[in-house]
């Protein structure tokens, strides 16, 4: 039995869809044809024994009928109840009371025993017995035929039923072959359209172990059913999953590409103090300056690619106060750039945009600093703050140097630098505007930017209610 249980369990799921189908409309239809069978055999079975009860009564009222003897041409006289008789094989036995034959008609049958008192045979007495080695219904009925007394029997065989039973039990046999076969196509029709799907998703796990992401997702499964509903909540982990992964490699990359340069600094400065900087002050103080000015840039940097890589679910109900986020940022940035000059102004009634303290913070702290580390002047922030009926809009300016309209595109794109002048500004990373352009999109923040060179650049953020 766990034999046959493992066999089942290893099979392929198309298998035990058609087994499962073929076994449960077996059983299903093995039990009705076995109700139907129990059913049509007890009512034919009756109808054979009211067959032989009527006959035996038809007999007696014509015996009865009779006043003196009766002869077989007689009987044949008859010929209702006579055809009767013999379209059925029936026999009939006509007993003195001592028990001797004194009639017989249409000899098919031996006669059975009668081991019946008087008193029962003044009433029908039918049994079923086997006479000839064949099933019959015998019937012993007290009759009078004019002076006479005597005993009829009547033999009634059941052959007719018994082929009729024979004829139907082949017929539900060949019939239930027949609804197999039908079940086991009919499964194997289904577990192909429906499997299919399913065998699709196998393959494409598949690939993707095999292959990663490199290979296009595509089903043709698009019904709106569960295999549907599974199909596309693959597709949606496999897209997350596509995207963590690309995070990852392009961490992995901007990682080491960013990082090979303060590391090299970082070991051509030590090795200098090694050779021969340990001895000179000026030498180590500029090398441990240097040194420690590149682990800052490196520690911020691994900050800022963290924050790309990292994602972070949306806070749907978050709120913010637009002028407290402006005015904290401006306090921490006016004691880091002590020349910088930034002011805040508002128009209208305030409002509660949908994003975190934080995302806000960050957005405005990276276009301000830009705007301050890219300035070949007094760095002069303007801040303008619009309540609309529908959406806040910030304007932050600047009197900065400028982008040209060709690099505009790619201010964006991490590690994007317009030239090497701008590399050097300030000992920017290269990452701000990446991180604030992944916060707008978390947020549904609109970002519109303007800029001129040599005059300013102007970032509009659209924010919704």
């Amino acid at each position: 039995m766990k034999n046959l249980k493992y066999i089942v369990i290893n099979q392929s799921l198309k298998k035990k869809w058609i087994m499962s189908t073929a076994i449960v409309i077996f059983i299903s239809y093995a039990a009705i044809c076995t109700v139907i069978y129990l059913a049509l055999y007890s009512w034919l079975l009756q109808n054979e024994e009211n067959n032989a009860i009527r006959t035996a009564d038809d007999l007696t009222s014509f015996f009865n009928s009779q006043n003196e003897s009766i002869s077989i041409s007689e009987f044949q006289g008859n010929t209702g109840l006579f055809k009767a008789i013999v379209n059925q094989n029936q026999t009939v036995y006509i007993f003195n009371q001592d028990g001797y034959e004194v009639l017989r008609i249409n000899n098919k049958s031996s006669a059975a025993d009668i081991v019946l008192s008087y008193d029962q045979l003044r009433k029908t007495v039918i049994s079923k017995e086997v006479i000839d080695n064949e099933d019959v219904f015998v019937v012993n009925k007290f009759v009078n035929i004019g002076r006479f007394h005597g005993v009829m029997q009547l033999i009634h065989p059941l052959t007719t039923f018994q082929s009729m039973m024979q004829y139907v039990l082949t017929t539900m046999l060949i019939a239930g072959l027949g609804a197999i076969l039908l079940a086991v196509s009919i499964g194997y029709y289904l577990a192909n359209l429906l499997i299919r799907p399913i065998q699709d998703l196998r393959d494409s796990m598949m690939s993707v172990r095999d292959k990663g992401f490199d290979k296009e997702i595509n089903f043709a499964y698009n019904a709106d059913d569960e295999i549907g509903d599974l199909l596309k909540i693959y597709r949606t982990m496999i897209a997350e999953l596509q995207s963590t992964f690309a995070k990852q490699q392009q961490f992995v990359s901007d990682a080491s590409h960013e990082l090979r340069t303060p590391i090299q600094a970082i070991e051509g400065h030590l090795s200098l103090i090694k050779r021969w900087g340990k001895n000179d002050p000026d030498v180590l103080e500029e090398s441990i300056s240097t040194s420690l000015e590149e682990v800052t840039r490196m520690k911020k940097m691994i900050e800022e690619l963290l924050d790309l890589a990292r994602k972070e679910e949306r806070d749907e109900h978050a709120v913010t106060n637009v002028e407290k986020v402006l005015y904290s940022v401006k306090e921490e940035l006016e004691v880091i750039y002590t020349d910088a000059s930034i002011h805040i102004s508002t128009t209208g009634e305030p409002l509660l945009p949908n994003i975190t303290e934080n995302a806000l913070g960050q957005i405005a702290r990276n276009i301000i600093e830009n705007g301050i580390r890219y300035n070949d002047r007094k760095p002069i922030i303007d801040i303008d703050v619009q309540y609309l009926s529908k959406k806040v809009v910030i304007m932050i300016k600047d009197n900065g140097i400028g982008i040209s309209k060709e690099h505009l595109p790619h201010i964006f794109d991490r590690f994007y630098r317009v030239d090497a002048s701008r590399e050097n500004t300030g000992g920017g990373t290269g990452l701000g505007l990446s991180i604030t352009k992944m916060l707008a999109e978390k947020y549904d923040v609109e970002i519109d930017v303007q800029s001129s060179v040599g005059k300013g650049t102007t970032f509009t953020l659209n924010f919704s209610l």
